[in-house]
């Protein structure tokens, strides 16, 4: 099978996937490839915080033309995948020379299928682009075309209990790998100074909990396959939940905005995580730290790209509060503004690319010291 993921997240990905029990796990670009049996399948869609779509392949083959790829397709038994009453979507990937237009490799995918059951059954099947039966992925690299089913359906960023957003909110699949990133697995405190409609304290939580990434989704598209297996998935479902852990230390999520704060409560309350989060109404700028033990900060600021902001001043605050308001933590923000680090005055330990959607950017940890660094290495010593 195929997880794909973000880029920069293979790793944690490769590490999830192994930690779930999968074998041959090989990291790609993008994606990782792993074997597992369908129950593995079911928890890999489940418990993935890294994951934005798990496919089973079903065939490949090397072709050279559109003729090829018709002939290709059509010789797939699809009738052991979906019957003529189902519907179905095709989506395609291409990186090759000798095909340039995706949509044409769907649509030529499409007929393919639908002449086949012509054939065998007298009529076709629907396609349904918005809630499908069976989605279909074809991705052709050079001259390799392989065919999987798409087993999660939509993108598994999709958790399911954000129903409220803000503008510019930030992806739960990219919130959840900045965590893992950071080294968070819920060994402290922790703080989302500018929490928005609370992702990421959402997702700390759900790390820290160990709590299954996608448990509050409505539906996987596994669940539309012919050899569905309900039983399976809830005696696995149930296994999951059975390996949750408590979690002792506080998760904080602050916004100045209150109608923001709201959001943020009905999500967290969407989430069944009332009790392991507190967000409050707060301007970051004007806070301090309340706790005397460690202290983990990630936080998704404003980059001017949907929020316009005064730049210099806003990084610079955000410099300045962290030098006098929480020595003693470790602080990890991440933005797409890459010239707006020059404004925060403060020098990063680690600085890890990312990408936000198409946008180029950068997970930046700050070592806050409590009194000055030089006197923190003469305590060790």
């Amino acid at each position: 099978m195929v997880a794909k993921t973000l880029f920069g997240f293979e790793e944690i990905l490769a590490k999830e996937l192994r930690d779930l029990g999968a074998q041959k796990v090989v990291v790609g670009n993008r994606m990782v490839s792993f074997y597992g049996d369908t129950g593995f399948m079911y928890k890999a869609n489940l418990c993935l915080r890294t994951a934005i779509k798990i496919l089973k392949p079903v065939t490949s083959r090397k072709i050279k033309n559109e003729n090829e790829l018709y002939d290709f397709i059509q010789s797939i038994r699809w009738n052991d995948y979906m019957t003529v009453d189902d519907t179905f979507a095709v989506y395609a990937t291409v990186n090759s020379d000798l095909f340039n237009h995706s949509k044409f490799i769907a649509l030529k995918t499409k007929d393919a299928i639908v002449d086949r059951f012509r054939k065998e059954k007298g009529r076709r099947p629907n396609v349904d682009l918005s809630f499908p039966d069976l989605s279909v992925d074809v991705h052709i690299q050079r001259d390799l075309c392989t065919v999987s089913l798409d087993s999660s359906g939509g993108s598994l960023h999709l958790r399911g209990y954000r129903t409220n957003t803000n503008i510019a909110p930030i992806n739960e699949v990219l919130a959840a790998g900045l965590l893992l990133l950071s080294g968070w697995e819920g060994q402290s405190d922790f703080l989302d100074p500018m929490c928005g409609s609370g992702t990421i304290p959402i997702e700390a939580a759900m790390i820290a909990c160990n709590i299954p990434a996608n448990l509050n989704r409505k539906e996987f598209a596994f669940e539309r396959w012919l050899d569905w297996d309900m039983d399976l998935f809830e005696k696995i479902e149930e296994a999951c939940l059975n390996k949750t852990r408590n979690f002792s230390h506080s998760i904080i999520g602050m916004d100045k905005a209150p109608s923001v704060v709201r959001k943020a409560k009905t999500n967290i309350e969407n989430a069944n995580l009332s009790d392991f989060i507190k967000v409050k109404e707060q301007n970051f700028f004007e806070s301090e730290k309340e706790t005397e033990g460690p202290l983990h900060i990630l936080f998704n600021p404003p980059y001017d790209e949907r929020l316009e902001i005064n730049v210099p001043e806003f990084y610079g605050n955000i410099g300045d509060t962290l030098k006098r308001g929480y020595p003693g933590t470790n602080a990890w923000f991440v933005t797409g503004n890459l010239e707006a680090l020059k404004h925060v005055g403060l020098r990063p330990s680690r600085k890890i690319k990312v990408f936000n959607g198409k946008l180029e950017s950068r997970l930046l940890k700050y070592e806050m010291y409590a009194g000055s660094k030089k006197a923190k290495y003469q305590r060790e010593e």
